[in-house]
């Protein structure tokens, strides 16, 4: 279905790659790619570090309070979030887990109304909530239950939720509670636009990719993937700053690209490889990649930020403090990614390289390069994206890049292949249907969805939004 290239990207004019010394010379100019990537790398790096300065500094008052708890070989983590009736933190209460045999164990929830209770061995906990403790006129919803049993192993962790109202001996109905109402609405749609954003920054290399070389590569979910295993290395293992980490992260996985392109992929194409061939290889690239990751990570899923996730309720929607600064450091980098497009002379080159190589390349541009470039941002970009996605979902496994690969085409489709705008676009959109889709189907069954979008694009509009219809054969 991906194999047609039946679209172009808007936005693109082969007539701008000339300057006027070479309309009065006939010289063939040649593009500052250089000097551009620079400026493109200062932006994503400026982005990236005023962005993460806010994951350091904002939750510190709020950290103070809560109790770690790492959980590794020798400890399990048995936590939660505890309400009140109108959604506010409900400070001060005692929770109790209890094992098959020993004394319980016992945590207190934070002023964000998070608790934590390392376990030191694995089996089944009984864990209860200290009436006494709750806030004035709050109580335990469905009381009889109060008493949960959790299933615990070494190494993750595990948690349940209490429900509060404000009658005492309330029964409340979950699957009432399970009802569409505007405010579950509302958290579903942010929820779609962070993951909408996330997914752009992926997208976007991928749809470049295709649109300066023509292949759809099947290995780029494992450049995500890459992404998040790598900062786990230098934030955990090596115990580097996370900022710090992030920025080492993102560089090698642009230098990753790089060297795939000068090792792989620009001798496959003196070759005159077809593209199916090619596709093939990135097939066999993306399965080699996924037990590579599994041989020296394990199929465990392993935390990039060992801290607990703190919580901030905004116009009853609540995230996590990661996902505010996910969000907004995706918007800073795209918008620095739409201005290198746009702006800049080699940003226009890869445009036109996209749109006509042939024609670009008698204009004076250095075809080679902007694709040597191109693969370069791509995997930088999709390493981002690895670390981001692994900060909002509090882990990531050698399975993450693959879980999401449906997603990111669905959007490069619905957005029109080898269109940047068009991926942002197709991200979006795709993100929020999806996590809408969580308001009528329960779990992951929301994925499911991205196939479907997918199917009707190709059905309705093959070119996606932005893409030209064209001709084939």
């Amino acid at each position: 279905m991906i194999l047609v290239p039946t679209n172009t990207p808007p936005l693109r004019s082969s007539r701008s790659l000339r300057t006027r010394s070479d309309t009065r010379s006939g010289s063939r100019s040649r593009i500052p790619t250089r000097h551009s990537l620079v400026v493109v790398a200062s932006l994503l790096m400026l982005g990236l570090l005023a962005s993460l300065a806010s994951l350091v500094l904002a939750p510190t008052s709020a950290q103070a309070a809560t109790t770690t708890c790492v959980a590794d070989a020798t400890t399990a983590c048995i936590q939660g979030t505890l309400k009140t009736s109108d959604g506010k933190p409900a400070e001060g209460v005692t929770i109790s887990a209890k094992p098959e045999s020993g004394d319980a164990l016992t945590g207190t929830t934070n002023a964000v109304g998070r608790w934590v209770i390392p376990a030191k061995t694995a089996g089944t906990y009984t864990v209860s909530l200290d009436e006494s403790t709750l806030p004035s006129g709050q109580f335990l919803a469905n009381a009889g239950t109060n008493d949960r049993k959790v299933q615990v192993s070494l190494g993750s962790s595990a948690g349940t939720l209490f429900q509060l109202t404000t009658t005492k001996g309330a029964t409340i109905d979950n699957a009432a509670t399970n009802d569409v109402t505007w405010q579950r609405f509302a958290q579903q749609a942010v929820s779609g636009i962070r993951l909408g954003l996330l997914l752009a920054l992926a997208a976007i290399g991928l749809s470049l990719v295709y649109g300066t070389t023509g292949l759809q590569s099947f290995a780029h979910g494992e450049q995500v993937t890459l992404g998040g295993l790598l900062a786990y290395t230098f934030a955990n293992v090596l115990g580097l700053n996370l900022i710090l980490a992030a920025v080492v992260t993102v560089v090698i996985s642009a230098a990753t690209g790089f060297f795939q392109d000068a090792l792989i992929w620009k001798p496959l194409r003196k070759k005159r490889l077809s593209l199916t061939q090619l596709m093939i290889v990135t097939i066999g690239l993306s399965i080699a990649l996924q037990y590579a990751f599994q041989y020296f990570y394990g199929a465990a899923t392993v935390r990039i930020s060992t801290a607990n996730p703190e919580t901030v309720t905004i116009g009853g929607v609540t995230l996590t403090i990661q996902s505010y600064v996910a969000m907004g450091i995706s918007i800073v980098v795209l918008a620095g990614a739409g201005f290198f497009l746009l702006k800049t002379r080699t940003g226009r080159a890869t445009r036109a390289v996209s749109d006509n190589p042939s024609l670009a390349a008698a204009s004076g541009i250095d075809v080679d390069r902007i694709i040597r470039l191109v693969w370069t941002v791509a995997a930088g970009l999709a390493g981002l994206s690895g670390v981001m996605l692994g900060l909002v979902l509090n882990g990531v496994n050698w399975q993450t890049g693959l879980q999401i690969l449906l997603l990111i085409f669905a959007a490069v489709t619905l957005g029109g292949l080898g269109t940047a705008f068009g991926a942002l676009v197709g991200s979006m959109i795709v993100g929020i249907i999806v996590e809408l889709t969580n308001l009528v189907l329960p779990g992951d069954f929301k994925y499911a969805t991205a196939l479907l979008i997918l199917i009707l694009i190709l059905l309705f509009r093959p070119q996606g939004i932005f893409g030209r219809r064209e001709r084939i054969g």
